[in-house]
């Protein structure tokens, strides 16, 4: 495959504003070259732009920059390198073209990477000299990206300054099938998020012609057509707009009625979801649709998620199923919280190899329609673990899903939440049992119920009995079997929230200060926080634990007064297992919980856990063939239709 740079004079190179210049005929765009917005703080630059304290490139719009004389900035970023190996990988194309174009005298080099972060030069072209604009072309091979690897180029100005006014990665032809794009947002009680995100959709001209419809799924009583910029964005959306209300039924009923608006009122070829308190970065729609129609099959193509408390932090790279004990955790050769401000991607070694995954969160995932036809919708589980189920069920079915690097939205981490105790645990839990029967190749699940067990037992040592609450109700509503999941789809929330404001330690307070001062030091809480590290260790501690709930509580101490206050990073089992109370921050830091130890609480629920778990572990095999035999009348378009046809849409 040739990489020789092609130089066009003057004549040849029209000369409109950078937002209005379009690619060579016969080209398909893939990928933008995308500069920093004019409002990101300099750590959030370098997602963009690769460049030296003195060699910083002003940006004059979101497509082009000005480099100085003599200086040289890189491309090797998260958005705009091109992930080579997951176009060789997962698509058609066995080649890409790199597109600049160019003002002024400048140096245009091409690298690439292997797997392991080795980087090779490709190719280089040098700008015509007395040629005020020019545009380069190279055609880069993708064969040699088999097990990872991206393509990225550098620009070094010559002895005058250089404009990058425009550049692309590009497929130098058309796909084969006609698409339509479909976007799908659910939202509660987000109303201002939910039209920034509509927003971004309208303020990028190429994005925004490629979408035939916007599903707005508003299951909130904060409604979104009372956000400030609604009108605006309404108007800039036109006729692509739908938006539908309905009562809260959770991010699958939100999802599922996005998906069920395409399947029975569009023609729309792929559908993408977004969550409603994401920042979004325009051009990750156009990438995920480009890719998604080159593939070689159908497949779902996700986003990868950054940080939206430090913008510069990939937080997650990609995520699997760990099949034994049925639990998410990130793919093999993955890290989280990788900080580009820190490490470039040229240098990051780790962020070279190709990732596969079993799935991909519903912050940014495509669905082509295909998929959809084939294995239905979402199944009734209102939050958590829809789509780690769906993305399982598509891959049984012989729909891959890629997670895409470049393609990413700002989402709050889950390291910045705690959501695993509060009155979600009960959703964590119910729909992990489901979701393992419907997909563990285990009769009676591996490691999974001794892991929920023993999720049980930590939460009941760190005073947590309305955490314990929720999961024996998770147990319960998933022994009775499939039949209840629609029924309890709008019943099951304010169930659980009721029953967790039952124990103190369910109802959040403002701030410890608002309790009295608490009786222990800090000092002498001190020597507690070292983890026990060996089997010895742990058992000694736990033994110590339970032999300490056999104690009748201190009658010396207060009835609403800590023992102390504990931060949430130190909130540990084997800390909080030797205290009688304590106030506990939230994971977010705006309030507090108090805990307090109850004996009898705890030994009661400790036996409630134990036979729930013999229950589980004795009508697993009947559960899985029960649930596995639901699936097509759960998630079928008719088995979804009296949920959503039930709540009239407004009118438009």
């Amino acid at each position: 495959m040739t990489q020789t740079p092609e130089i066009v004079s003057p004549e040849m190179v029209a000369e409109p504003a950078a937002e209005d210049l379009r690619p060579s005929e016969g080209v398909t765009l893939l990928q933008r070259v995308i500069m920093p917005r004019s409002a990101d703080p300099l750590k959030v630059r370098t997602l963009y732009l690769d460049e030296g304290e003195s060699s910083r490139a002003k940006v004059l719009d979101r497509q082009s920059a000005h480099i100085d004389a003599g200086r040289e900035v890189s491309f090797a970023t998260y958005f705009n390198a091109f992930p080579a190996s997951y176009w060789r990988r997962w698509t058609t194309l066995q080649n890409v073209l790199l597109q600049l174009d160019l003002a002024g005298r400048c140096r245009v080099d091409v690298y690439r990477s292997k797997a392991d972060g080795a980087t090779i030069h490709v190719t280089g072209a040098t700008t015509e000299p007395g040629v005020e604009s020019s545009t380069l072309e190279f055609e880069l091979d993708l064969s040699p990206f088999e097990d990872g690897g991206w393509y990225w180029f550098d620009v070094t100005a010559g002895d005058e300054p250089a404009t990058l006014r425009r550049a692309g990665w590009y497929a130098d032809r058309a796909p084969v099938d006609p698409a339509k794009l479909a976007i799908g947002i659910c939202t509660y009680n987000r109303p201002l998020d939910c039209v920034a995100a509509l927003g971004a959709l309208v303020g990028d001209p190429l994005v925004l012609e490629q979408i035939g419809l916007v599903v707005v799924a508003d299951q909130g009583t904060d409604k979104v057509t009372n956000a400030p910029r609604f009108q605006e964005v309404s108007r800039g959306l036109g006729s692509r707009l739908r938006l539908v209300e309905q009562p809260n039924l959770g991010g699958s009923g939100g999802f599922s009625r996005a998906m069920y608006e395409v399947m029975t009122d569009s023609d729309a070829t792929h559908l993408i979801f977004l969550d409603d308190d994401i920042e979004l970065e325009p051009d990750s729609v156009q990438r995920a649709f480009a890719f998604a129609r080159f593939a070689k099959n159908p497949m779902l193509v996700g986003g990868q998620m950054l940080a939206l408390q430090n913008r510069s932090v990939l937080h997650t790279m990609g995520e699997v199923i760990q099949r034994d004990k049925f639990f998410w955790r990130g793919a093999p050769k993955t890290c989280y919280g990788h900080d580009f401000a820190r490490t470039t991607l040229r240098k990051a070694k780790h962020l070279h190899r190709r990732i596969d995954v079993d799935y991909n969160g519903w912050w940014m995932c495509l669905i082509p329609r295909t998929v959809i036809e084939q294995i239905g919708l979402p199944l009734p589980l209102f939050i958590k673990w829809d789509d780690a189920e769906y993305g399982l069920r598509a891959g049984e079915a012989g729909f891959a899903t890629a997670t895409l690097p470049g393609v990413a939205i700002w989402h709050l981490s889950w390291t910045d939440k705690d959501d695993a105790t509060d009155w979600q645990a009960y959703f964590h839990v119910r729909n992990r049992l489901i979701t393992a029967a419907l997909h563990t190749p285990y009769r009676r699940g591996g490691r999974l119920l001794r892991d929920t067990l023993k999720f049980d037992l930590k939460y009941m040592l760190t005073l947590q009995y309305s955490t314990t609450a929720l999961h024996h109700l998770a147990y319960r509503d998933f022994l009775a079997g499939p039949d209840r999941l629609f029924a309890l789809l709008p019943s099951a929330l304010p169930t659980v929230r009721e029953r967790r404001l039952t124990y103190v330690d369910g109802v959040a307070r403002g701030s410890s200060s608002e309790l009295p001062l608490p009786s222990m030091s800090a000092v002498r809480a001190e020597r507690f926080l070292k983890p026990p590290t060996n089997p010895l260790t742990i058992g000694r501690r736990l033994a110590g634990a339970l032999v300490h709930n056999l104690k009748p509580q201190n009658k010396t101490l207060e009835p609403g007064r800590p023992q102390l206050n504990v931060a949430a990073n130190d909130a540990t089992w084997f800390l909080l297992a030797r205290l009688d109370s304590a106030t506990v921050a939230t994971a977010d830091g705006r309030g507090v919980t108090f805990r307090r130890r109850d004996p009898r609480q705890f030994w009661a629920m400790l036996g409630e856990s134990v036979r729930l778990h013999r229950r589980l572990l004795r009508e697993f095999p009947r559960l899985r063939k029960q649930y596995r035999d639901a699936v097509p009348r759960l998630t079928s378009v008719e088995a979804w239709r009296p949920i959503f046809e039930s709540t009239p849409s407004p009118p438009a």
